[in-house]
């Protein structure tokens, strides 16, 4: 009786692999997307995609203001350069220090028939002394990645909005 049951057990275990396989084999793959943020100090960085096969890396410097993206050709070198100054958009009060805070979401905007479109990437930075936070895109045009030529753009900022309606005191 033993025997039959280990046996069974075998028998059961093979039938459950088997399936296992056949279903996995005709299940659709779903990709896997993942971004990575971190900082230090004055200095914030983050990826994103930029479309479906394509990622980019953002940088914002917090003294200067400037948000910056670099997109790597299909050849494994930085060939597209975008830039922004964020301190006109999220204002800081005189006197304070900016504390900001990146990270990078994902939104299928609508993008309509002109060449340059924006990214899938959208970059969120917030001012935590005001309050804000605002959006901003790469004008991504496919395009030039696939010819590898060299983009120098400027980066599309989307829209703005508060998130804090209270004042900060300083502690």
């Amino acid at each position: 009786m033993v025997d039959t049951l280990k046996h069974s057990r075998l028998v059961w275990l093979a039938i459950g692999l088997a399936l296992g396989m056949m279903i996995g084999g005709w299940w659709p793959a779903t990709p896997l997307h993942a971004v990575a943020t971190d900082r230090y100090d004055t200095f914030a960085i983050a990826t994103g995609p930029v479309d479906e096969s394509v990622e980019a890396i953002f940088f914002l410097d917090f003294l200067t203001g400037d948000l910056r993206a670099a997109v790597m050709n299909q050849y494994g070198k930085f060939s597209a350069f975008y830039h922004y100054n964020i301190l006109t958009d999220l204002a800081v009060e005189q006197g304070k220090a900016p504390r900001y805070l990146m990270v990078t979401g994902v939104n299928d905007i609508q993008r309509g028939a002109a060449r340059a479109r924006p990214s899938r990437a959208i970059v969120y930075v917030a001012e935590i002394n005001s309050g804000e936070v605002a959006a901003y895109a790469i004008p991504w045009i496919r395009q030039s990645w696939t010819s590898n030529q060299m983009v120098k753009a400027p980066m599309i900022p989307m829209d703005k909005t508060k998130f804090r309606t209270a004042a900060v005191r300083p502690n």
